[in-house]
């Protein structure tokens, strides 16, 4: 189901029933700086699940903890202030950055590495989601074929690669109308903008030396 929204005026019924959904486990459609993407609530266990098997992803690097601010990175990865400059000279926008978890972020996320994307969006839908909730998203690129990659999907893990692969423009979609297509979205909050079809760039900080894994929206070197 979609809700048209004003995204710098959002109504607070809206964004109210679109948090209990997210509490109760569901899954949203959101729009963001770049794509638009898929979300369900950190604190929801259910809900991981659910994006888990909506995505077919095996790599965790194609997630994203999406915070609205960079007080919120130090709560669930390791952040000294080298990697807190970079960040904030390059936030909010389309910068997914991988960090070192911490022993708790670990185990909320049942994470087979010790490392997450972390980013804060430059749009103001899901930052006054994460606001209204209190704590971040859990998000991944939406993309055409996810449910079926979803459903086809079985136990066991892929072997990491050095980089990710840029993701195709026709798999991303422009239109909140287009994601109605996405069995297992429990709601889809709409604009009426069209999406532009670009993905985020992300950034490896775990070592010393910064390594671009997939070069998306965002310059680099920058």
């Amino acid at each position: 189901m979609i809700e048209y929204i004003v995204p710098t005026n959002i109504d607070d019924r809206v964004l109210a029933r679109a948090a209990r959904i997210l509490s109760e486990g569901g899954l949203l459609g959101l729009p963001s700086d770049t794509s638009w993407i898929a979300a369900c609530s950190l604190a929801s266990k259910p809900g991981l699940k659910k994006l888990r098997r909506l995505s077919g992803e095996r790599d965790e690097r194609h997630f994203t903890l999406l915070c609205s601010d960079i007080s919120q990175f130090g709560e669930f990865c390791s952040l000294d202030n080298t990697r807190f400059r970079l960040i904030k000279r390059l936030s909010p926008g389309p910068y997914v950055f991988i960090l070192k978890t911490l022993l708790g972020t670990e185990k909320i996320l049942n994470l087979r590495r010790g490392e997450i994307g972390v980013r804060i969006p430059n749009h103001p839908v899901p930052v006054a989601l994460i606001k209204i909730m209190g704590s971040p998203l859990y998000s991944v690129t939406a993309k055409r074929g996810m449910a079926e990659a979803g459903a086809e999907a079985g136990p066991g893990g892929e072997e990491r690669a050095d980089k990710l692969p840029p993701i195709p423009e026709e798999d991303l979609f422009e239109g909140g109308w287009e994601l109605e297509a996405v069995d297992g979205l429990d709601l889809i909050l709409d604009t009426g903008d069209e999406r532009p079809r670009i993905f985020s760039t992300i950034l490896d900080i775990t070592a010393d030396e910064v390594t671009p894994l997939r070069i998306g929206a965002g310059a680099w070197p920058a």
